[in-house]
């Protein structure tokens, strides 16, 4: 046979194996079988480089990083779904839907609410072309070389194709993935995925294709957004069936569902399996049958009116509180975290909850030895509700316990506690000085978005803390990788690699920098204003001296208090005192003294620049299509526009992305001008204000 014959042979067999195997969940041969052929392809190809295609299986993995995701805008829009919270709610959608048709009884499409990503997938001729997220609705992100690592993704569309196609489906990571990541990055010393959802999205946003293949994502598609050249059937569910025909994977737990008591019984059903599932969702969702119906329902405010979910409550359950500890974060926070007996609740074992703060405490009355409510909605930190206080002689044996009482000294380093009147959280004050501290601290300052150092993950920060070689930030730029190669788990390669990555740290900006430090109320939003409004550190210290009261500075008291830092935006009082104590701190200096000592610098600042944005101040808010929030700043900045983090009356522009929340409707309320992202560079192209 022919080499071009053989190799279209091959794709065929392996595309079959690889349907039967990963959307049928019926393996027709071996893996050692499918192995051989793919051998021979992938050895067929390398021959003759003329006969890769697109659609063949060895191109699940084949494209470069990428150094960006591109903008893609659907066809049609991808919508968001009303949430009905209770059965009352879901009752009224049915309501409305019946009378808008005036129809007794309407049947819906129910399935499982996969806790995953919406994407969506474009094929021309049957061929798959681009893969997107949903973004905006209007506008996602270019994904396709990642989408193509998910072998439940066909490549290639079975039997006859339409000339386009948009397909619309979820990506989800299984559960069993889920704990794989997790236990290999606590193996690396990396922080470990908080969920399924999060690790699923982190891994479709993977610059290189090849991070994406190695996670276990999976697929299910769920409609047909957009085509040319198909006659679309009048019902939603021979949809699924001939997306299923076309090789597409759709939930075995798909039903139609006849009315409103149909909708229900769905819903206890899936509710009853969901612990048993091995993939998380957090609900159902319910979707007209009648395609023709949806028509004339419509659509409000990106809303279908013919669908809607219905999410889980969050899950609750009794157990025994055993104990309240104190954790101790990297500015020294203290939070109170509840010890319980061990309870099954929201799909996972629950021990540990948190209380929050002491005015939760207080407010809660928790005492140890109570019996209390623990509350877990899909894969929030599990939370004390409250106790259970169910007679008299219950409630005198709550009574008749000691109160949960904060705790004078620090529980990892025995330093004082101090509470700051106004605030909740209370402290430890002994700085870098209290391990707990010093590990939180040096996390945060390695972090991606501090001085992104990677490869000195929170397991082996704290091998170096408990050998007494790093005991402050500076110190970490004084180790080599002699030392390193001599820990756990670290060899000669890997020791050199970080050695590597610190070096490179070194050249960082002063927004980096002052985000690193970890000074409490300073994120990301402040430390660019700080960084933009003072341009060095020595200006820094002088206003924070400047504002510095004295020991019994009635000056404290006044609302004209921190006048210089004051003037920054979007300082309060509140960041003007952490930063004034932060920066006349004696310790604080000596470590930003080392670290200066160490080699880190930063460009010196520029002068304002000038163009399109110049004098414009604008605040970005929601997820922007294909782009970061640091990304939109630097482009608003190098207009000599400004980013502020707050809406207010001297607001421009505010650049809205997808969920944008309470500062739309503030910059609304406010009659400010909003932009979407495509909008923002209109305006910058145009020049016109």
């Amino acid at each position: 046979m022919k080499p071009a014959a053989r190799a279209a042979q091959l794709r065929k067999e392996l595309a079959e194996y690889n349907h039967r195997y990963y959307v049928l969940d019926d393996p027709s041969v071996s893996d050692a079988v499918y192995d051989e052929l793919f051998s021979e392809l992938l050895q067929l190809e390398a021959a003759h480089p003329e006969l890769v295609s697109p659609e063949s299986p060895t191109q699940r993995v084949g494209a470069a990083p990428s150094k960006e995701f591109l903008p893609v805008r659907h066809r049609q829009p991808m919508q968001s779904l009303r949430k009905c919270a209770d059965e009352g709610e879901l009752r009224d959608f049915d309501r409305r839907v019946r009378e808008t048709l005036n129809v007794e009884s309407a049947d819906y499409v129910a399935e499982p609410k996969l806790d995953g990503l919406a994407v969506s997938l474009t094929y021309e001729s049957g061929l798959l072309v681009r893969g997107a997220t949903r973004g905006d609705g209007e506008t996602g992100e270019d994904i396709t070389e990642n989408l193509r690592t998910i072998r439940r993704i066909p490549l290639c569309l079975r039997g006859d194709a339409p000339p386009l196609l948009e397909v619309r489906g979820e990506v989800y990571l299984p559960l069993q993935g889920f704990r794989r990541m997790v236990e290999d990055a606590i193996a690396k010393g990396d922080k470990p995925p908080v969920n399924p959802r999060n690790a699923a999205a982190g891994s479709l946003r993977q610059l290189d294709p090849r991070i994406t293949a190695q996670r276990s994502l999976a697929f299910y598609a769920y409609a047909v957004g957009y085509s040319e050249g198909w006659k679309p059937p009048k019902r939603h569910s021979q949809v699924l069936k001939q997306l299923a025909d076309w090789g597409h994977p759709v939930s075995k737990l798909v039903e139609t569902v006849s009315g409103i008591d149909g909708c229900l019984q769905y819903f206890a059903g899936i509710a009853e399996q969901r612990a048993k599932l091995g993939f998380d969702i957090d609900g159902v969702v319910f979707k007209l049958d009648d395609l023709a119906g949806r028509e004339e329902l419509g659509s409000v405010s990106r809303e279908p009116r013919w669908a809607c979910a219905y999410k889980f409550a969050a899950e609750e359950a009794s157990t025994l509180l055993e104990n309240v500890e104190f954790q101790v974060g990297r500015t020294g926070a203290m939070t109170p975290v509840a010890r319980l007996k061990p309870v099954f609740v929201g799909g996972a074992n629950v021990s540990n909850a948190t209380l929050h703060n002491m005015d939760e405490v207080e407010r809660k009355d928790v005492r140890v030895g109570d019996t209390v409510i623990v509350r877990r909605a899909g894969d929030v930190i599990p939370e004390v509700v409250g106790i259970v206080v169910n007679d008299d002689a219950a409630r005198s044996e709550h009574e008749a316990r000691a109160k949960v009482e904060l705790p004078a000294a620090c529980p990892v380093c025995g330093g004082a506690v101090e509470r700051v009147e106004g605030e909740v959280v209370a402290r430890c004050t002994n700085g870098l000085s209290c391990r707990a501290q010093l590990h939180g601290a040096l996390i945060h300052f390695v972090s991606r978005k501090a001085m992104d150092i990677e490869g000195l993950g929170e397991k082996l920060l704290a091998q170096l803390i408990d050998a007494g070689l790093v005991r402050s930030p500076a110190d970490i730029y004084r180790l080599d990788a002699a030392t390193l190669a001599d820990l756990e788990r670290m060899g000669e390669k890997s020791a050199a690699n970080v050695v590597e990555a610190i070096h490179a740290s070194r050249d960082t900006t002063f927004q980096r920098f002052l985000f690193a430090l970890g000074c409490p109320q300073i994120g990301e939003t402040t430390a660019r204003e700080l960084a933009q409004h003072f341009g060095t550190l020595e200006a820094l210290y002088a206003a924070a001296e400047s504002d510095a009261p004295s020991e019994h500075d009635e000056a404290l008291k006044a609302k004209d208090r921190f006048p210089t830092l004051r003037a920054v935006a979007d300082v309060g009082p509140t960041v003007a005192a952490h930063v004034t104590h932060f920066f006349t701190e004696p310790r604080n200096l000596d470590v930003i003294k080392a670290l200066i000592d160490a080699g880190i610098h930063w460009p010196a600042p520029k002068a304002a620049a000038a163009g399109a944005l110049s004098g414009k101040t604008f605040v970005i808010t929601g997820a922007l299509p294909g782009v970061s929030r640091e990304e939109a700043s630097a482009l608003i900045e190098s207009q000599g526009g400004k980013v502020s983090s707050s809406v207010s009356k001297n607001t421009d522009f505010l650049l809205a992305g997808e969920a944008a929340g309470s500062k739309l409707a503030k910059a609304e309320k406010l009659g400010v001008a909003i932009l979407d992202w495509f909008g923002l560079q209109e305006l910058i192209k145009n020049s016109e204000l």
